[in-house]
């Protein structure tokens, strides 16, 4: 039976909440405090059945509370762990490079994760990510600069990217 450890914290658009794994890797995070509802996203192999909250989840805690004060790299190398085919795995290593205060489209997100034509595969790939700010998806947008969908709401999503354009 595995257990993932969890911490919420605080932030200028409401409450963060990160699981890991016991190697420390991310499972799931976004705008929330129902650890719960982050665990269901979690991929069936990769869901912890049982979760532990913490107060801190160290680095993790500090990488969170260091970008939304505007030290936006502080996310980069925070290790995530998520589990799908080979696209979507291979997508949300493509999201994790797409830079701060330069946003892609869909259209182009598919074109640099090696499938150009499969716009709706990118964004659903956006769609599945589990790892919000880890697993940057908040950086694609629609043709034309329209923000698209975002599980944690399009506030969140316009305030993440006015954030990143202020601090980049």
């Amino acid at each position: 039976m595995s257990t993932a450890d969890f911490s919420t914290v605080e932030t200028p658009i409401g409450p963060f909440t990160a699981l890991v794994n016991a190697e420390g890797a991310v499972l799931a995070a976004g705008w929330t405090a129902d650890a719960e509802n982050l665990r269901q996203l979690i991929h069936p192999r990769l869901r912890p059945a049982e979760l532990r909250e913490r107060e801190s989840l160290g680095s993790i805690t500090t990488a969170v509370t260091d970008y939304h004060r505007g030290e936006l790299s502080a996310i980069d190398t925070v290790p995530v762990s998520q589990h799908s085919g080979e696209f979507l795995l291979h997508a949300w290593e493509v999201l994790r490079k797409v830079p701060a205060g330069d946003p892609v489209t869909y259209t182009e997100f598919a074109a640099i994760s090696g499938r150009p034509d499969a716009t709706r595969a990118a964004a659903n790939a956006c769609a599945r990510n589990a790892a919000a700010l880890f697993v940057p998806c908040h950086r694609v947008l629609r043709i034309g600069g329209a923000l698209g969908g975002f599980r944690w709401g399009l506030p969140v999503k316009r305030w993440l990217l006015d954030h990143e354009e202020r601090a980049a």
